[in-house]
């Protein structure tokens, strides 16, 4: 069984298709097995071997039971594999508080009136109605790694043999922030992605705008150099005369550095101000002001204020983020098992986990799909995969209508037992352009297709 190659040829297949010149192969088209009819229609690359082995069982042979707690990226993207892979063996129950997902992905642009939020919302009605997904809208109040429970707010306990935690991200406490409305992060879309738009619409020509970037790592690496462009132009046009604060606590951009360098110095430069090591020290709400590590004191008209992130609370209280200084959590990424003692049961996905990758929602359904493939094998007396590979593509909005793309690739090291990543599998675009700006259309579709659909 060698589902490990829909998880780089698949991406391949899709980065061919919307990355003209990027590499990858042609479709498997002819290949009828489960792993290949994905429903966004992604497939292994042109002549990379695929078999599909699945565990035999008679109707009364009890199935293995898999918890997956928070319905984003990961954790759909996982609940829906499970079912695809495993051969009905295993019944898969998906906990999240919210009948529907909203995608972080495309949600700058709800800032500059381009997307509204409808259109990122996702629902759970085609894992439930075909795959066989159970959805539970609830709040998970408590995890017991040892049991293997997970107990509602509703006051019920759901009992599996192995879980799933994809909770996301929690923010660090900004001191002095006891306003959070007052310079929203707007890095979970929802309300206060429409609160930000709304200030934003609200401020008059010729005013400040200050955006800060948190220490790595945090969730999207390009994430808020992409909005920094998008907004910059947006001002250009909006709001005549108006400047943007790019205050990083990172000592650079961390990464595309080619191209967001060119974007801030260039074709952005009369807009944005980028100050790197910018770390926040506290903050005034009443007075719109940013203190600095460094003494110094930064007021604007509009905060968009992104503070430093760690694994969701529920990790937290569990006492199972124990790696990068407790703020995420240490996993086997073979299979993506906590490797907390006691808690080998609980596997951990997406930007919760402490791995080499970044924390995106591409890189989270590759995880999905490396997770779900190792708890195939091992529910059914197997071990995980040996040699994993995942693999990612970004797209950031440098304007309104162009963009510019990142990929890079990911192969299991034994040796640092971690994903290493590949040099031949990665690259980035050459400035940006109106035909990567659709492209980025025909990815993000076909990502969330694939997690969702």
């Amino acid at each position: 069984m060698q589902r490990r190659h829909l998880l780089l040829g698949g991406s391949a297949a899709l980065l061919a298709t919307t990355l003209p010149g990027c590499g990858g192969g042609g479709a498997d088209a002819g290949t009828a097995d489960t792993m290949a009819s994905t429903s966004d229609g992604l497939s292994s690359a042109a002549g990379v071997g695929r078999t599909t082995t699945t565990t035999g069982t008679t109707a009364t042979a009890a199935k293995a039971r898999v918890i997956v707690v928070g319905g984003g990226m990961a954790g759909a993207t996982v609940a829906k594999y499970l079912r695809l892979w495993s051969g009905n063996t295993i019944d898969v129950t998906l906990v999240d508080r919210n009948a529907r997902y909203t995608s972080n992905i495309m949600s700058s642009m709800v800032l500059t009136g381009q997307r509204t939020l409808a259109s990122l919302g996702y629902g759970y009605g085609t894992l439930a109605s075909q795959y066989g997904v159970k959805f539970v809208a609830d709040e998970v109040l408590a995890i017991d790694p040892v049991n293997t429970t997970v107990t509602l707010r509703n006051g019920g306990v759901l009992k599996a043999d192995r879980i799933v935690l994809a909770p996301g991200i929690a923010f660090d406490a900004v001191p002095g922030l006891s306003d959070p409305t007052r310079m929203p992060h707007a890095w979970q879309a929802g309300a206060q992605t429409t609160l930000l738009a709304q200030q934003l619409a609200a401020m008059p020509a010729g005013g400040t705008v200050a955006l800060t970037i948190p220490a790595t790592p945090y969730r999207c690496p390009p994430g808020p150099y992409e909005r920094a462009c998008l907004l910059a132009d947006w001002l250009r046009q909006r709001k005549p005369g108006s400047k943007l604060l790019v205050l990083d606590a990172n000592a650079d951009i961390v990464t595309e550095r080619d191209n967001f360098s060119r974007a801030f110095l260039g074709l952005h430069g009369q807009v944005i101000e980028y100050r790197p090591n910018a770390v926040i020290d506290h903050v005034d709400p009443a007075a719109m002001a940013l203190y600095l590590a460094d003494g110094s004191r930064v007021s604007a008209n509009v905060v968009n204020l992104i503070p430093r992130q760690r694994a969701g609370a529920l990790v937290a209280t569990t006492g199972l983020a124990t790696a990068t200084g407790g703020r995420f959590v240490p996993v086997d990424v073979l299979s993506y098992a906590c490797t907390v003692p006691g808690a080998q049961n609980v596997h951990v996905i997406g930007d919760a986990s402490a791995t080499t990758q970044p924390k995106a929602g591409h890189i989270a359904n590759q995880e999905a799909k490396v997770c779900a493939d190792a708890i195939v094998r091992l529910v059914s007396g197997g071990l995980p995969d040996t040699g994993p590979v995942t693999n990612s593509a970004c797209f950031s909005t440098i304007t309104m209508s162009q963009a510019s793309w990142l990929t890079a690739g990911f192969q299991y090291d034994p040796v640092a037992r971690a994903m290493a990543p590949v040099a031949a599998a990665g690259g980035a675009s050459d400035g940006w352009s109106g035909d990567h700006f659709e492209d980025m259309l025909t990815w993000f579709k076909a990502l969330m297709a694939d997690s969702f659909a």
